[in-house]
């Protein structure tokens, strides 16, 4: 499976947005700015997680995005399904039911064991992601690389809109 680069995007900015004074919001172009990402397919990203009620946005001259909720309410796997969807990652289309000795009725999704075990590696993934916060990366980043933060505030300060 593969991630969409929307998610990484998306997981970095809402850190970003953790370092930024209270009551500020950053643009979409200042948020884009840092990392040199286009300004219009990050504001599509940033709009879903506002969808998702993991970022606010503002309009006019202050306007832009901050974080909706505290780091410590929005988990890995919410920016994920905001990003990506809920959908899971395997879809079993059940083809055993046009293989050899395969039956109308059998529900092939709960009883085909490639099903099963990709349906468990995928609840493996989502309850990892779900056990992370954007503030447990915050302290990871902080204790790493305790400069981040100042650093970050003084990027946001000095970009331009």
């Amino acid at each position: 499976m593969r991630m969409s680069e929307g998610v990484e995007w998306a997981l970095h900015s809402c850190l970003n947005l953790t370092w930024v004074e209270s009551g500020e919001a950053v643009t979409a172009t200042r948020l884009a700015a840092f990392y040199g990402l286009p300004a219009a397919y990050l504001n599509k990203q940033l709009q879903a997680l506002a969808r998702a009620g993991i970022l606010s946005s503002t309009s006019g001259p202050k306007g832009g995005f901050r974080l909706a909720r505290e780091p410590e309410r929005i988990t890995l796997l919410d920016v994920v399904t905001a990003i990506e969807g809920p959908e899971e990652a395997f879809r079993c289309d059940e083809i055993l039911r046009r293989g050899p000795g395969g039956k109308e009725g059998v529900d092939y999704r709960t009883t085909c064991l490639i099903s099963r075990a990709m349906g468990a590696a995928e609840l493996a993934w989502r309850q990892e992601l779900a056990a992370r916060t954007i503030a447990d990366l915050k302290a990871d980043v902080e204790r790493g690389f305790p400069h981040t933060p100042q650093a970050t505030r003084n990027r946001f300060a000095n970009a331009r809109s």
